[in-house]
């Protein structure tokens, strides 16, 4: 019997048959947009074939201002060794730390992008990278840094066709003989070899974890800088291997308590400090180089060389200065001259950067400046005289009191007691605020802050001098001016951001009588520079365990600090001394061929009354204190 089956409405037929002929039509569009897609990315996909390629690894010429050669950086390889020849610890660190799925994914890791991805949630930035080790080789080899999206889908498509052609262990060898590791280091054998003197197939547990936790941030934790960060890192990778079963607790525990000794580096060239402090940023431009390159940057070669000798000539270690360093920037923050330590070989920290000691003396010319703005002047009278700030009794350094005494006498001759007394006229919340305007951030209002009783860096202290130099003008200090291919293709240029203007020229002039005053008469004499306009203050802190000279001249800011690493006293070197002696030699030199120029200063008025006429105010100041309890009564 047949059975009739129902009639099917005409309009759910039209309907189905739109329906239809639309996902089809869905269908070819995507279809057709996907194959767009992967065409587009896939336009302009490098050769893989020339990950065969035998290349040798990228030479960075880097050269100074005026296109000199610095240094040459990079083209340090050996010859790779087979994978099978390496213990198996230095190939588990490597895994643990970069691909932990590496023999089970197929070039692409979904697992580890999802891990990644979780674990950047929950942290709220960046802290792991879901790229395979197929993937970081395909970028290192074949890719720009560039963030894009197209970048990175070029990056897996590669990564895919990599591993239908070449094996595991193949790929690990090129991966491994091609990453950077700092250094100069390209590959892990020229790795082995700087760091640790010897091949890969002798490395210890603790240095192949080293070495894999370098490949996060070559620079940053590269251990003849960082020897901290370096370390730490290193037990992060021993710990993950715990974690992976790669080792037992035993193990672990054996491999944390193992020192690791790096060698020196080789080099101990004078622009080695400088170039280690503007690397991040060169990665940070291109990412780390894969090709020749050409880096041009603010130093001045001649100049570097009389800053390294003038600071190995004036160290006395016998006086315990056993250590110096200095930064002098241009009139738009551009570094021309820095010094890091007395010796690269022997140290690779930079004291110009990294180092935080106190200013001494050297900050007074900020709490002058709070000073005049509250309406102060050079020839205002305060009195040199014991004061006590809640216990606290500053003293000054030859432990004698003026009596009635100008601002300008006070600052030249360095004079403690009046610096504090008008920090607290003035008010120290102010002189925290001027300090910030001068680059000087963070600092807190102490009763010691006017005696620079708080640590700042080298370069700080340069960059707050630098608006005396340059008509009031702030700027910060920089390194790097260009990058471009070695065929001379443009990949970075620096763009010079408009300067802060800071200072009026009313305060220029004031702070400028006052400072030339204290190069010419008072305690920076020995930083004078023979027919040039020079302008300066002195620090010395307590036991003299650190000693500065901060100074300028026009268009040009110079810092010079002098101490022990240890912080341990020096033998009467101050402010005056050894550091105003590699001023004037630094300054010089930077002055030799620049024309002649004056710092403005402004003219004391003719009403003013000499210092002589303060004599018989001194007792009526000292009734006025013993009457109100008052630490600084004013006098007119």
């Amino acid at each position: 019997m047949r059975v009739a089956l129902p009639k099917v409405p005409a309009w759910l037929t039209r309907t189905t048959r739109t329906l239809l002929l639309s996902a089809g039509t869905a269908g070819y569009l995507i279809g057709m947009a996907v194959l767009g897609t992967f065409a587009y990315i896939s336009a302009d996909l490098p050769d893989p074939s020339r990950l065969w390629e035998q290349t040798r690894p990228p030479s960075i010429q880097i050269v100074d201002r005026q296109g000199r050669d610095l240094a040459v950086r990079g083209a340090h390889a050996l010859a790779p060794m087979p994978i099978e020849s390496l213990p198996a610890h230095v190939r588990q660190a490597v895994l643990a730390t970069e691909d932990r799925r590496f023999y089970a994914h197929s070039g692409v890791d979904p697992y580890g992008l999802a891990r990644a991805t979780l674990a950047n949630l929950r942290a709220g930035r960046v802290v792991e990278g879901g790229s395979t080790l197929t993937q970081q080789l395909t970028k290192n080899v074949f890719l720009t840094p560039e963030q894009t999206l197209t970048r990175k889908a070029q990056e897996m498509i590669i990564a895919v066709w990599l591993e239908r052609r070449f094996t595991k262990n193949e790929l690990l060898r090129l991966y491994l003989s091609r990453v950077y590791f700092g250094g100069g280091a390209w590959g892990l054998e020229a790795a082995s070899e700087t760091y640790f003197g010897r091949a890969p197939d002798q490395l210890s547990l603790s240095e192949a974890a080293l070495l894999a936790g370098l490949l996060k941030a070559p620079s940053a934790l590269n251990p003849t800088h960082n020897p901290a960060r370096a370390a730490d890192r290193m037990h992060t990778v021993l710990r993950s291997m715990n974690r992976q079963h790669l080792l037992d607790d035993g193990v672990l525990s054996a491999a944390l308590a193992t020192p690791v000794v790096v060698l020196p580096p080789r080099r101990s060239d004078t622009s080695d400090y400088f170039i280690d402090w503007i690397w991040p940023e060169v990665e940070a431009r291109v990412g780390v180089p894969n090709r020749d390159l050409v880096i041009q940057v603010t130093l001045d070669k001649a100049l570097q060389r009389a800053a390294q000798t003038a600071v190995s000539s004036h160290l006395d270690p016998d006086l315990g200065a056993t250590q110096g360093a200095l930064v002098m920037l241009g009139d738009r923050g551009e570094v021309l001259t820095m010094v890091g330590g007395a010796n690269y070989r022997d140290s690779q920290f930079n004291r110009a950067v990294q180092s935080k000691r106190q200013p001494g003396s050297s900050f007074k010319p900020i709490v002058y400046l709070s000073a005049l703005r509250a309406g102060l002047r050079p020839w205002t009278v305060r009195m040199d005289a014991p004061i006590s700030i809640d216990g606290w009794q500053p003293r000054n350094f030859k432990k004698e009191f003026a009596g009635a005494i100008t601002l300008e006498d006070a600052l030249a001759r360095s004079i403690n007691t009046v610096s504090v007394r008008i920090a607290e006229e003035v008010g120290r919340e102010q002189i925290v605020a001027t300090a910030a305007e001068l680059g000087l951030d963070g600092l807190q209002p102490f009763a010691s802050l006017a005696l620079g009783a708080q640590g700042v860096s080298v370069i700080d202290m340069a960059e707050a001098y630098l608006p005396f130099a340059t008509a009031g003008d702030a700027s910060s200090g920089y390194g790097l001016l260009s990058i471009s291919t070695g065929e001379g293709v443009p990949l970075y240029d620096r763009l010079s951001p408009e300067p802060a203007r800071v200072l009026n020229p009313e305060e220029i002039r004031y702070m400028n009588r006052m400072l030339v005053r204290t190069v010419q008469a008072g305690t920076g004499r020995r930083a004078q520079v023979n027919g040039r306009s020079v302008a300066g203050k002195t620090g010395t802190t307590n036991d003299n365990r650190d000693a500065w000279f901060v100074g300028y001249a026009p268009g040009l800011s110079l810092a010079v600090w002098v101490g022990d690493d240890d912080n341990a006293p020096m033998k009467r070197v101050t402010g005056g001394t050894l550091p105003a002696d590699i001023f004037s030699d630094v300054m010089g030199a930077a002055l030799e061929t620049r024309p002649m120029a004056e710092l403005p200063q402004i003219a004391k008025p003719d009403n003013i009354l000499q210092q002589s006429s303060f004599n018989a105010l001194l007792d009526r100041w000292e009734n006025a204190a013993s009457e109100s309890g008052s630490a600084s009564p004013n006098l007119p």
